[in-house]
Formats: C-alpha cells, sequence, structure tokens
C-alpha cells in the first residue's frame, strides 16, 4: 500500500506521467542499453525493442499498478504473467535496481519532477517489484539442455519440434504453458523466445514455431533432429483450471497451440465436460494442427469446434468467413474462457465475451503483454 503522501503525489502526476510514459519507456531503455549492451543482446527481445511493444509493455503495466493502488486494488493476474514471463527469460532479483536506475532517471528527466515526486513513484515501483519478486521466488528456474528427437512440419511456416533432456528428467509442465528457447544467432548474441507446448507427451516437451523474425527463423533452418537447444522450465499462467464447468478455447493463427495442448488434456482425461473450441486463420493451409483439432473434439463426449477463415478454399460457411466473432457461437453461461492469439483478436474476443456475460477470462499473448497496457 502507498504511503498516504505518495499517493497524493502518485494521483496528482499519474496523468502527466501517463500522457509521456511513451517517451519515459524508450529513453529508459535507451540509457539502460547503452551502459549494459549484454541485456539487450542476451536477455531482452531485440525485436520487441526495435518495434516498441516492449516498451509500451513496460509504461502499460507500471501505470495500471499505480492505478490499482490508487484504487485499492492489486492486477494479480498481470502480476503473474509477468513474473512467470521474467523467471522464464531468467530475470534476477538484482536486476530491478537496474531498472530502477534507469528508469526513474527517465521520469525526472522527460517530466523535470521534485525529488518528492520522484521519491513517490520510486515507492510505487518497489511495491510492483517487491510483489514480482514474491511470485518469481516460487517458480521453477533454470535452463535445462534438450535433443530434438522429432520435427514435423505442419504448415509451410510452423514446425512442431520433440525435444528430451540430455540428462535428468522431463520437467513437468501444464496444458497451455510454455517454454524459453535460447538461441545462438550469427552475430553471437543469444537471444529468447517463448513458445507454448503444443501437445500431450509423457517422457518428452513438444512445442511449435511459426517461421516469423530471427529467432525462428534459426530453430527452423539450423535445429534438426539430433541437434541440442536450451529450454528454460515451462512457465505460464494460462493453464487449464480443473473443475467441470463449460470451457471455451479461443485462438487465432499460432495461437492454437496452447489450446491443442489444452484440449489433448481434456481428451485423454475423458473429460465430460461442455467444450467450445474456436480458431481463426487465414485459410484451411494455413491452420496448424487442423486435423488434430477435429480429432480431438471427436474424442469428447460434449464438445464442438468452430473454424473461421479469411479467405477459405473451395465451399465453406459464410458465416464462418472472415474474423473470429463469437456473435454467432452459442457460449454457455458460466463458461471459462481461454484465449491465446494476435492482440487485435484477444481484444475483440474479449469484448464480444464482456458483452455476452463471460467474466472468466484468461489469455495468454506472444511477445510484450500491451493488452494489460490497454
Amino acid at each position: 500500500m502507498l504511503s498516504p503522501k505518495s499517493a497524493d503525489l502518485v494521483e496528482a502526476t499519474l496523468p502527466a506521467v501517463g500522457a509521456s510514459i511513451g517517451e519515459i519507456s524508450a529513453l529508459f531503455y535507451q540509457r539502460m542499453f547503452a551502459d549494459h549492451p549484454v541485456l539487450l543482446r542476451n536477455l531482452f527481445n531485440r525485436g520487441n525493442q526495435a518495434n516498441g511493444t516492449q516498451a509500451q509493455a513496460l509504461a502499460g503495466s507500471v501505470a495500471a499498478f499505480a492505478s490499482g493502488l490508487l484504487a485499492g486494488k492489486t492486477p494479480d493476474a498481470m502480476l503473474r504473467r509477468i513474473a512467470h514471463k521474467h523467471v522464464s527469460v531468467g530475470v534476477t532479483t538484482g536486476q530491478y535496481a537496474v531498472v530502477h536506475k534507469y528508469l526513474l532517471g527517465a521520469v525526472a528527466e522527460v517530466l523535470d519532477v521534485n525529488d518528492e515526486i520522484a521519491a513517490a513513484w520510486s515507492e510505487v515501483y518497489w511495491l510492483m517489484a517487491d510483489a514480482l519478486i514474491g511470485i518469481e521466488r516460487f517458480l521453477p528456474r533454470g535452463l535445462q539442455e534438450h535433443r530434438v528427437i522429432a520435427r514435423f512440419q505442419e504448415t509451410e511456416d510452423v514446425v512442431t519440434f520433440v525435444v528430451r533432456p540430455t540428462s535428468g528428467p522431463v520437467a513437468p509442465s501444464k496444458p497451455g504453458q510454455y517454454v524459453s528457447v535460447h538461441v545462438p544467432l550469427p552475430d553471437g548474441a543469444r537471444q529468447i523466445r517463448q513458445y507454448s507446448l503444443s501437445g500431450r507427451t509423457d517422457d518428452a516437451l513438444q512445442f511449435s514455431v511459426k517461421r516469423d523474425g530471427e529467432v525462428s527463423n534459426q530453430l527452423h533452418d539450423f535445429a534438426p533432429v539430433g541437434s541440442t537447444i536450451r529450454l528454460s522450465q515451462p512457465a505460464g499462467d494460462l493453464t487449464l483450471e480443473p473443475g467441470d464447468g463449460p470451457v471455451l478455447l479461443a485462438s487465432a493463427g499460432i495461437g492454437c497451440t496452447p489450446m491443442i495442448s489444452m484440449l489433448a488434456e481434456l481428451a485423454a482425461t475423458d473429460s465430460a465436460r461442455q467444450v467450445v473450441a474456436v480458431h481463426g486463420d487465414h485459410d484451411q493451409l494455413t491452420h496448424p494442427f487442423r486435423a488434430e483439432l477435429a480429432q480431438l473434439v471427436a474424442k469428447l463426449p460434449d464438445a464442438q469446434a468452430h473454424v473461421f477463415y479469411e479467405r477459405p478454399f473451395g465451399e465453406w460457411p459464410a458465416d464462418r468467413t472472415g474474423f473470429v466473432d463469437l456473435t454467432s457461437v452459442e457460449v454457455p453461461a458460466g463458461t471459462t474462457a481461454y484465449l491465446c492469439g494476435p492482440v487485435p483478436f484477444l481484444r475483440a474476443v474479449r469484448t464480444q465475451l464482456l458483452a455476452a456475460g463471460i467474466t472468466d477470462i484468461h489469455y495468454e499473448v506472444f511477445g510484450p503483454d500491451v493488452v494489460s497496457a490497454g
């Protein structure tokens, strides 16, 4: 909880900070990477730095946390999502002090604030940092060398990798989680990317990679069967919760990977839950796990699939042509919804669910969480 004095100062300056937070976060990263270039090479996603989404996510998360403090609420879901990502890429407790130095320095420079206001926002930062550190303390850490034992071409630009540790047991995982893959690049950098587990295996891990950027291209081209790669422990808070209520699994594009993992778990356990699986893609050929979706739904006693294609081949229902539209899908009351896909998809589907009275909504976004950032 913020001290009364800091709460007053944060409330008074929140609009100014919010209006300038893009400039603040950009300056923060510029200064920090200038002094610590290894962070950009080996920890932060330099693609997200280049397009500005990481700065947007950082700015939004700090502003959301400050707004929550003023309202007497803590954005727990956002904090869990960030904590899992931090642990998966190897963020350490000591690095919070580094971030604090450059972030508060950027705030002071952009807004020309006095020492009292700077101290108030420093209090916000450390309350958020302490909350994250508290969550991260209980999450599994560490890297493990894995060997690629199989790989499958799902679509023209999606490959599934099946990997097994070179020593020791397979790390435990939950349907919907992801692994961080540490990939050395030709320029000497070691970049990290997250890929959702895309199936149910007992003696290996399976994840799928869409060709889209320097790291995924490297995996597609230079990770054959027999090669080794380094993975984090499985992480992520988008996991299938136990229960017997209805479930919605909604995805778009490569966002189908955690949903297929959840669907496989439901089928493997002979779940009697009512399941609605919804997926959107460009066409039949770009849809990963298209056959698996139909097969898994057929195994469940009370499940149905609704697939939307933007430009389908051949005959296709008109009401399933275009973007995913849940207003044409019957979603049972009391449904727990799980979403994964591009940010526009997540925002559109979340809006449709809220309008239908569905409020138990969980999501995963590939890359920085600009959904929470607004």
